[in-house]
């Protein structure tokens, strides 16, 4: 019989990106910008809470945007309302960034001066987690009307994420959400995640999360 030889794929994609990403990191740090993943589920409220948290920062950081989708520009539109740098990532079908993807948008975005650029993540609870885009953290957005079994669902979003935002805490009363329960469950997984319960709503709980990225940019 004839030999043939087998190729893990995978391994080989995710060692590359993880090369690039590393590199890509390296030379944000030198140019003092800080480059933040924010994942979630389609309607967990990503873009909102984006909007509460640049009102709130524009001011004193700079502050640009990358939007991620498969297609449209809406999150892009909106972003821009705010005056701040924003630029629509269009992936071709494909459910997540990774660091070469980050690389171009970053590129394309022009932000020199930013202290701080948000990657807004495509909506997807899987495959943004498999991928280093380069950031510095990985934010998750998991918002109340979701359900508090996520961490037992998506356990490698949670591993990944070095911030958990529990959005959307002002429909408590109307969803069966334990904060706790779920809480204990992120921790179960990833001892060493920060977690913000918030409403960008209300602002309910926002102040914690801003005061969290004026130390990281630092």
């Amino acid at each position: 019989m004839k030999e043939f030889r087998i190729i893990e794929l995978k391994e080989g994609i995710l060692e590359r990106n993880d090369e690039a990403a590393r590199s890509l990191r390296e030379k944000l740090e030198q140019e003092n910008t800080l480059l933040l993943n924010l994942m979630g589920s389609p309607g967990a409220g990503k873009t909102t809470f984006l909007l509460k948290t640049i009102e709130a920062l524009k001011d004193e950081i700079g502050i640009a945007v990358m939007e991620a989708d498969i297609d449209s520009d809406v999150d892009a539109k909106a972003i821009s309302q705010t005056g701040v740098k924003v630029i629509q990532l269009h992936t071709g079908g494909m459910c997540h960034l990774d660091a070469e993807m980050t690389r171009q948008g970053i590129e394309g975005l022009g932000a020199e001066g930013a202290g701080i650029i948000f990657l807004e993540n495509v909506g997807n609870l899987v495959c943004p987690a498999e991928f280093d885009t380069g950031a510095h953290k990985n934010v998750m957005i998991l918002s109340v009307p979701e359900g508090d079994d996520k961490p037992l669902k998506y356990p490698l979003m949670f591993q990944t994420s070095d911030v958990l935002i529990i959005s959307k805490c002002d429909a408590l009363s109307v969803f069966d959400f334990d904060i706790e329960t779920c809480i204990a469950r992120a921790k179960k997984h990833n001892p060493n995640i920060e977690i913000f319960t918030v409403s960008a709503k209300t602002d309910q709980g926002m102040d914690g999360w801003i005061d969290w990225l004026r130390s990281e940019t630092r």
